[in-house]
């Protein structure tokens, strides 16, 4: 988005499937006249944008381009005021502990990567698991182990694969390897299968990045369905959503860790109270000018606005 000074606000969204990229963008359309001629205000934006559409409901695609658009406003007001979003939200600029991001591995080819994640300074790694088999999962953790070593700390994430009596059959099998967090071993809607994972088995439990708006979060921590939480600024609420959540996870004593838009989540996790682990995984580097890049381990936002301009060939060269 542009402002009247010329000023020129950046996100990004991710829409899982390329199936999805049309609707969304006919949704971009179709709001943009909704901001003409209106202040730089992005929390005053999601408010107005959840009272139009009070009766329809914001979960999904609707509630994803609100969320992308508030975080441009907020982008554009950083650079309007020329401050990075973390300052704007009262927070700094620090250095935040990120852990490398894996999907399902392919043992023993991505064995060189992940020794490199730990040789240039990651202190948490995780992997995704929820194989055919539970052997398979206990095979590829264990080997994983051996590669980090104990020092390390090692997250895995079953993507939802999983009903909750094999959830609890299978996560009982991998508690050996002193796991940090089992990340949704059940589907995300179902509070319930999280809550009896959780009070079943030995693991701690992490869950978020599927709660839509701060009601998500209300109703995940009343559910006792998590150890943690994980916010998506996409799914969430942008930082007004953010914002809101964070101060449930604080009164609730649950660690916030952040899902996807590291450049943007940065900001986010600079001031929230229990902020635990940024997740790095580089969506957007390959059209950015400056692409987030950890330092020893650690993620710092950067500024001014969210830190982000397009490498406008590149934009060119990869437009769907």
């Amino acid at each position: 988005m542009v402002t009247e000074s010329g000023v020129v606000g950046h996100s990004y969204l991710f829409a899982y499937s390329r199936l999805m990229l049309p609707a969304m963008t006919s949704i971009v359309r179709e709001l943009a006249p909704e901001l003409a001629g209106r202040s730089v205000s992005p929390v005053c934006w999601m408010h107005d944008m959840r009272r139009r559409f009070r009766l329809l409901g914001t979960q999904g695609l609707l509630g994803m381009v609100i969320s992308g658009i508030e975080m441009a406003l907020w982008d554009a007001l950083g650079k309007e005021l020329g401050q990075p979003v973390a300052r704007l939200l009262g927070g700094e600029a620090v250095a935040l502990r990120a852990y490398d991001s894996y999907g399902l591995l392919d043992l023993p080819r991505d064995e060189a990567a992940i020794r490199e994640s730990v040789a240039s300074g990651f202190r948490a790694v995780k992997i995704k698991i929820g194989y055919p088999d539970a052997a398979q999962d206990v095979a590829v953790v264990r080997r994983v182990r051996e590669i980090v070593g104990d020092d390390i700390e090692l997250m895995v994430d079953y993507t939802q694969a999983l009903d909750p009596a094999e959830a609890c059959r299978r996560i009982e099998r991998l508690c050996e390897f002193d796991l940090y967090w089992v990340e949704e071993p059940v589907a995300a809607e179902d509070l319930a299968g999280h809550a009896l994972v959780r009070r079943t088995t030995r693991a701690r439990i992490q869950t978020g990045e599927n709660w839509w708006f701060p009601e998500g979060c209300r109703a995940a921590i009343s559910a006792s369905a998590s150890d943690f939480a994980m916010f998506d600024l996409m799914k969430i609420g942008g930082f007004t959503g953010w914002m809101l959540a964070a101060g449930q996870a604080y009164a609730a004593s649950l660690p916030v860790s952040s899902h996807l838009f590291v450049e943007a989540s940065a900001h986010a996790m600079a001031v929230t109270p229990t902020g635990d682990w940024m997740e790095y995984l580089d969506l957007a580097g390959a059209i950015l000018q400056d692409p987030c890049r950890p330092v020893d381990g650690r993620i710092t936002p950067t500024g001014p606005g969210l830190g982000i301009t397009w490498n406008e060939e590149a934009i060119a060269r990869y437009a769907a």
